[in-house]
């Protein structure tokens, strides 16, 4: 792209605002560099990285870029085999550790967003881990080389210290002692070129032996070094040279280690740059309320509310622009300071950002073009020194622009044609615009002509746009009216400003008749895009509400949806509870059957299981027992008479009528009981076969068994609580039916059940004894009870 251009869009003032935006000298350098690039591919990447990175800085906010420096110029210079010094090793450090920081925190998230680019290029980051820690283990955070850098260093810092200290205390004990304190300005020790002195008075000096090493500005003192401590100062002196030595040595060490890795440290510098500027640009975005624009190569334009980056937002007006589509060329009008040349610098500007991969500052849905070119000739650049008039300044740029430019390229050109004779300029600017027009380019002119408006209406592909204009404030509303003409409101600005209504009409008497046709045309025009434009506002008001209303709908639709969701969850829970509960009810009954079967041994009266019974069913929370009401609307059955089998609904239990006790109520058996029961609380089952009497039963008939009385109960498989229920109904089986021994088959496994079974027969009443198995019954699998 021609600097030349750049430079007339104001692209370099886009750039800095983006390298400021930098956190880093490798993003800044990278920001700096950054031109618009022609190729749509390559184009939608830029853009494509820049909404990853502005993705991760609405979520989580961008990485930090701490510690990271420009490693570059040092990597180089160990490559070379030059020694680098404890500031450049640590900036290594610290960026080796930023490398790292930024690569985890991409990919984590990358794990909750995808955001590929951007992960693609962390991961492209060499682990440089024990590159770093040998640095940290030598250097300090204050670029200093650590005692523990080398084993040398250490025991030479060591008799640094030591030597410091006995040079210390020699002249601790000299400036305390009566004949020197006198002779010294102020009792202390102090440093001059490495050498401890002592300040000593200038009148004393010949009376104190030593060297001077410096002396004060008023030169009252000298600082002597006693001669007594040359000698130590020489060998500590001697220590410090043996220690810069070592310390040469341990950077040499270090640097060796920065020159093998230099290769993978130059282009972790790199990537470093690019996630610095992809996430500048992001800011960049953030800062400018930017939207990511959709790109192509087919020449189309379409900018929604689009707004000059440069200008202040409370004082910026957007516009809105479609080219390339029905029509490829856009000629403004208007009079001047109405924004056409901002009009003109938004397109290109707003272009050149998006090929560079930056969001605009539009609305969603913008789309914007990969053009192979941008040309602009905007502004008077007439020169003195080259004698160029702002008409021949005009015709240079634009003879340029011909000779350069492309089917794909996108030209503006701001006030076509002026500088010159109104005649032949408005011939020669319909000529030039004819000849880019027929070659395809995408175009927009601004121009004062009148004679291109009907040039506009003429040409197929070709719009006429002007700058709105308010007459009644007598100013510009900046504006873009694509399709509209500009009119030159000069008799309305004239009469509002209080020229004469004579001289007022004089003038309109020398406009011809045809230009006053072409301005009651645009007049007419102007009031019809006016009247467009209040319906359009009026139908995007019920849009809007429409939206409203929509959005509305959907928040109560989903807001019923959570109640009913909230219903269905505490039904639920309610659900398990009552579940719960006649879990722990039914428990319990199973409790009570067991404590009874334990005090009553096996003899458990009916009527006790049947309560029992009556309770499991009571404690079933879907059971529901069926009203009277609800059986009045069935077919009503035949009278119940003695003998019928029924179903009484209160007990859940099946009995047969004994006899009828009035009209509404029956004496009904139930086991070896009976009871009154009113008839609405049963219902027939059977009625007794005709020639069957009737079943009579009392009280004193007992329990029987339909089939053969077996004399083994298999046990195996089991739990004990099972097993003592089945055991005890089996004794009162085998003692009803007479049977003198019975065998219970429990198996051997851990004997868990065979202890249960032995402790309940020794309490059972029926038992008389009980052993295990002998050979050929079983064995320990068996036990063998006899009833009494």
């Amino acid at each position: 792209m021609d600097e030349k251009i750049l430079k007339t869009m104001e692209y370099q003032k886009i750039i800095d605002q983006l390298s400021s935006f930098s956190q880093t000298a490798l993003g800044k350098r990278t920001a700096e560099a950054l031109r618009p690039v022609t190729d749509l591919e390559d184009v939608k990447r830029l853009l494509q990285a820049t909404d990853e990175a502005f993705k991760v800085d609405r979520l989580k906010g961008a990485p930090g870029f701490g510690g990271i420096v420009d490693i570059t110029p040092a990597v180089k210079r160990a490559r070379i085999g030059g020694t680098l010094n404890p500031h450049e090793l640590l900036g290594i450090a610290t960026t080796l550790e930023g490398s790292r920081r930024i690569k985890r925190y991409i990919a984590t998230m990358h794990e909750d967003h995808e955001v590929p680019l951007l992960h693609h290029l962390s991961d492209t980051l060499s682990d440089q881990k024990p590159l770093e820690d040998a640095i940290k283990r030598c250097i300090d955070e204050s670029a200093e080389v650590l005692d523990t850098a080398s084993p040398e260093l250490a025991s030479i810092r060591r008799e640094l210290r030591s030597g410091e200290v006995r040079i210390r205390e020699k002249l601790d004990a000299m400036i305390r002692s009566a004949s020197v304190s006198k002779m010294l300005q102020d009792q202390l020790i102090t440093i001059r070129g490495d050498r401890f002195v002592i300040p000593v008075k200038a009148e004393y000096r010949a009376h104190f032996g030593g060297i001077v090493h410096d002396q004060s500005g008023s030169g009252a003192t000298l600082f002597i070094e006693p001669e007594s401590i040359v000698a130590m100062n020489n060998k500590l002196r001697e220590t410090r040279l043996r220690e810069e030595r070592e310390i040469e040595v341990i950077l040499q060490k270090l640097t060796a280690l920065v020159g093998e890795q230099a290769e993978l440290l130059l282009y972790d510098g790199d990537v470093l740059g690019q996630m610095d500027f992809i996430f500048a640009k992001a800011r960049l975005a953030r800062e400018l309320k930017g939207t990511l624009p959709r790109m192509n190569d087919r020449g189309f334009i379409k900018l929604k509310k689009g707004r000059h980056p440069l200008i202040p937002a409370d004082q910026v007006v957007p516009i809105d622009v479609e080219l390339g589509n029905q029509y490829t060329t856009i000629i403004v009008t208007g009079p001047n300071t109405g924004g056409k040349t901002v009009t003109l610098k938004t397109i290109g500007l707003l272009s050149l950002m998006a090929m560079s991969g930056l969001f605009v500052p539009a609305e969603d849905g913008s789309q914007l073009c990969v053009f192979d070119a941008i040309y602009a000739d905007i502004g008077d650049e007439q020169s003195i020194e080259q004698s160029l008039s702002t008409f021949s300044s005009h015709m240079t740029n634009i003879i340029s622009i011909l000779r350069q430019m492309t089917p794909k390229s996108l030209v503006l050109l701001d006030e076509l044609g002026a500088g010159t004779d109104p005649a032949e300029g408005s011939a020669l600017a319909i000529a030039i615009l004819e000849h880019i027009h027929s070659l395809g380019c995408r175009m927009v002119a601004t121009t004062h002509f009148s004679e291109l408006k009907a040039y506009a209406y003429e040409r197929k592909g070709v719009i006429n746009a002007s700058m709105e204009f308010d007459v009644a404030t007598l100013s510009p509303t900046y504006r873009l009216l694509v399709g509209v003409p500009g009119r030159s409101n000069a008799f309305a600005i004239a009469e509002r400003l209080g020229l004469p209504e004579r001289i007022l009409e004089y003038a309109r008497g020398e406009v011809t008749e045809e230009d006053m046709r072409v301005e009651n045309m645009i007049a007419s025009l102007e009031q019809n895009r006016l009247g467009a434009e209040q319906e359009r506002e009026t139908a995007e008001q019920l849009r809007r509400e429409m939206e409203e209303l929509r959005r509305r709908h959907a928040a109560e639709l989903e807001k019923l949806e959570q109640q009913r969701d909230k219903r269905l969850e505490k039904a639920e829970e309610e659900a398990a509870a009552i579940i719960a509960k006649a879990r722990q009810e039914a428990e319990r009954i199973i409790s009570d059957l067991r404590r009874l079967a334990m005090e009553e041994g096996a003899a458990v009266k009916e009527h006790k299981l049947i309560a029992a019974r009556k309770q499991l069913d009571e404690a079933e929370p879907q059971r529901r027992k069926k009203s009277a009401v609800a059986r009045k609307g069935a077919k009503p059955p035949r009278q119940i008479e003695p003998g019928d089998e029924v179903m009484v609904y209160s007990l859940n239990q099946k009995g047969h009528v004994v006899e009828l006790s009035g009209n509404k109520e029956a004496v009904v058996q139930l086991g070896i009981m009976k009871m009154k029961v009113s008839l609405d609380d049963m219902e027939l089952i059977a009625a007794p076969p005709a020639s069957k009497p009737v079943q009579r039963t009392t009280a004193n008939v007992k329990r029987t068994r339909d089939e053969n009385v077996r004399t083994e109960l298999d046990l195996r498989g089991a739990n004990l609580e099972e097993a003592l229920i089945e055991v005890d109904r089996f004794i009162d089986e085998a003692y009803l039916s007479n049977l003198g021994q019975i065998y219970i088959i429990h198996g051997k496994g851990t004997g868990i059940l065979r202890s249960g079974i032995s402790e309940y027969l020794r309490k059972h009443k029926h038992i008389k004894s009980f052993r295990l198995g002998n050979y050929g019954e079983g064995g320990t699998g068996v036990t063998v009870a006899e009833l009494k």
